[in-house]
């Protein structure tokens, strides 16, 4: 799997069928590679789960740098331009952004946000559209954005209400830009395991998470994420009525009979991977 790492992103295969992510920077970068790996799985690649943690020792994400927020102010500001078509571009360019930072929430596998120190800002954003998350102990995270002097816009409001099912606490938390701990996180439902220790400590956790998974159906797991993904974004009775539909065609899965045999002969199931190449 290092043939798809880069300068800025470092991609391993811990575990058969578990993709690892370490990240430094680079937001385009950042989705790019998500959607070179949705591509790779469509065609046989056989990746069932994704762990994402931060390259750094001591920090998931440090937020905005002041070199960005000036770029930012100076971009806001730039008269160089008619402003109406200047508006547009940064909508573009912020359009552009969220997509690359909501790709986990397209993959077809499950994605395992691994963090610990500080996560702050876009760190929230990446999180938050996450399938799981898992803090380390000394994990603190803040929404950060309003000491910028902006409302957060890649993705934070857009899914920690959903996430956390607790508007007091997401509008207290996005209104001051507070810091709060690894437990309190848990306690709102951002994340849903604290792992005492570091970096080291909360990557183990995530990856045997991830080994877990890898373990299951891929059609069912695959299933299962399209399906609550759909029941996020539309009524009980739409999404009642969709999964009924969906099964009637996953339900044809040789993966049942499969699971059937390896329980009936005592050992582990064995699954083709997902996604075949096109005839067309």
């Amino acid at each position: 799997m290092s043939k798809y790492s880069t300068k800025w992103l470092k991609v391993s295969e811990p575990i058969a069928h578990v993709i690892h992510i370490e990240l430094s920077r680079y937001w385009r970068e950042y989705g790019r590679l998500f959607e070179t790996l949705i591509g790779a799985h469509a065609t046989g690649e056989d990746i069932r789960a994704i762990v994402v943690s931060s390259a750094i020792p001591k920090i998931f994400t440090a937020g905005l740098d002041l070199n960005s927020a000036a770029d930012l102010a100076l971009a806001a500001t730039d008269a160089t331009h008619d402003r109406a078509r200047a508006s547009l571009a940064l909508r573009n360019t912020i359009l552009e952004f969220q997509n690359a930072i909501g790709t986990p929430d397209r993959c077809p596998f499950p994605v395992i946000a691994a963090v610990h120190g500080p996560v702050v800002g876009l760190g929230v954003d990446m999180i938050s559209v996450c399938d799981v998350r898992y803090a380390a102990s000394n994990a603190t995270f803040s929404i950060k954005e309003v000491d910028v002097g902006l409302a957060p816009d890649i993705g934070t409001l857009a899914h920690l209400p959903g996430v956390m099912g607790n508007l007091s606490a997401v509008r207290e938390l996005t209104y001051t830009g507070r810091f709060f701990s690894a437990a309190e996180a848990q306690s709102f439902g951002l994340v849903s395991k604290v792992v005492e220790g570091g970096r080291d400590a909360v990557v183990a956790a995530a990856l045997e998470l991830a080994k877990a998974i890898a373990s299951k159906s891929p059609v069912a797991v695959a299933g299962a994420k399209h399906l609550i993904n759909h029941a996020r974004d539309h009524s009980v009775e739409e999404n009642l009525s969709y999964t009924a539909t969906w099964n009637a065609a996953a339900l044809m899965t040789t993966d049942i009979s499969e699971n059937v045999q390896a329980m009936g002969a005592k050992r582990p199931p064995k699954f083709t991977p997902l996604g075949v190449p096109s005839k067309l």
